[in-house]
C-alpha cells in the first residue's frame, strides 16, 4: 500500500475500513455490500474535499513523497528506443542527470531529467537528485547535439537545487547553470521543459528554458525552497508551510501569474497512485506542444522562446524616468 501523508490520515483510515470490511465479507459469508456501499460513497467525497482543496504545503509533500514518478519511471511509459548517454567529456558522470535520446510517437528527441533516488542507496548515487557541474554540462552536451540533429529537447525537472557543497564549487556550478541558461535561449530546436517534482532554485533553472513549460498538478517551482525562505524571512526553517502559503510555487498559482503554459492534472491523491495512467496524461500534453511547436521554423522557435519569458511577470516604469 502507497504510503500516506499526515493530510491523508482520514482517508486511509476509511480505506483501511472498507478492506475489512470486504476481508470479512469473504471470510464468514456475511451479506455487509450496504455498507461496505455506504462507506465507499462517503470515501470518495472525502476524497474530492481532501485533493480538491490542498494547501500549497500539502501539495509540496506530494511532490516530495518517496514515491512519487521520477524520470526513470516515466522514460519507459512515454518513449521507446531509449539510449542513455554519459559524461560531460570534461570531468566525468553525474548520476543526479539522466540524459539520452529515444523515439516519441516515431519521431527522434533527446531527453534530459533530473533523478533522485528511492532509498539511501540510491539516493547517494544519485546525490539526492541534486547535480554537480558535471551533470549539467552532460545536459548542454546533449542539447547542443540535439540542435547538431534537429531533435526535440523534452526535460524533466526533479529536483531540490544544484549541489551547493564546495568540490561543485570549485568546478564551477554557477558558471555551468549560467551557460545552460545562455545557450538554451538559443537553441533551434523546440524545448519543452516538465516539472515532476520539485523545482528548486538554479538548479531546475539549468534545465528548464524552453518554448513551453508544463507542470503536474501538484509539483512546485520555484527560486528557492520553503524552508530556505523561512529561514530567511523568519530566521526559522519551521515556518515553511507559512512560506509555502506565501511564496505562490504551485501549479496553480503559476498558472494563474503565467510563468506556465499548462498545468498536467493528476491521478486522485497523486501520480505515485498510477505512475503508468500519469504518463498517459502527460503524453496528451507532450503531443500537443510538441506538434504545435514542430509548426514553427527555426528562427521562429528561439524568438518565441525569447518573447515567452521577455513578457514574464508585471512592473511600472515611472515616467519621470523616460524623456
Amino acid at each position: 500500500m502507497v504510503p500516506g501523508l499526515e493530510f491523508e490520515k482520514p482517508i486511509i483510515e476509511l480505506r483501511n475500513k472498507i478492506k475489512e470490511l470486504q476481508d470479512f465479507m469473504s471470510t464468514k459469508g456475511i451479506d455487509l455490500s450496504d455498507e461496505v456501499a455506504r462507506l465507499t460513497d462517503r470515501l470518495h467525497k472525502l476524497e474530492k474535499d481532501t485533493y480538491g482543496n490542498m494547501s500549497p504545503w500539502e501539495r509540496v509533500q506530494l511532490a516530495r513523497h518517496m514515491d512519487r514518478p521520477t524520470t526513470l519511471d516515466y522514460i519507459p511509459h512515454l518513449f521507446t528506443d531509449f539510449i542513455e548517454m554519459h559524461g560531460d567529456r570534461l570531468y566525468g558522470d553525474d548520476e543526479a542527470v539522466v540524459a539520452g535520446i529515444a523515439e516519441f510517437h516515431g519521431r527522434p528527441v533527446t531527453i534530459i531529467g533530473e533523478q533522485r533516488g528511492r532509498d539511501t542507496k540510491e539516493n547517494l548515487r544519485r546525490n539526492f537528485g541534486m547535480p554537480h557541474p558535471e551533470g549539467y554540462r552532460k545536459a548542454l552536451r546533449l542539447m547542443k547535439q540535439a540542435e547538431k540533429f534537429n531533435r526535440p529537447i523534452i526535460t524533466f525537472i526533479d529536483t531540490k537545487g544544484a549541489f551547493p557543497g564546495k568540490a561543485a564549487e570549485e568546478r564551477g556550478q554557477g558558471e555551468a547553470i549560467a551557460r545552460n541558461l545562455f545557450e538554451m535561449a538559443g537553441l533551434r530546436v523546440p524545448i519543452i521543459c516538465v516539472v515532476i517534482g520539485e523545482g528548486a532554485s538554479g538548479g531546475a533553472l539549468a534545465i528548464g528554458v524552453g518554448n513551453r513549460l508544463l507542470m503536474l498538478e501538484n509539483s512546485w517551482y520555484s527560486v528557492i525552497s520553503p524552508e530556505g525562505a523561512a529561514a530567511l524571512l523568519w530566521k526559522d526553517a519551521g515556518q515553511a508551510e507559512r512560506a509555502a502559503r506565501t511564496m505562490k510555487i504551485t501549479a496553480p498559482d503559476l498558472l494563474e501569474l503565467g510563468i506556465i503554459d499548462e498545468l498536467v492534472p493528476e491521478i486522485t491523491g497523486g501520480a505515485h497512485h498510477d505512475p503508468v495512467e500519469q504518463a498517459k496524461r502527460l503524453d496528451h500534453f507532450l503531443v500537443k506542444h510538441l506538434n504545435e511547436l514542430s509548426t514553427l521554423t527555426k528562427d521562429e522557435l528561439v524568438m518565441q522562446r525569447l518573447e515567452k519569458y521577455r513578457h514574464m511577470g508585471a512592473f511600472e516604469v515611472e515616467s519621470d524616468f523616460i524623456k
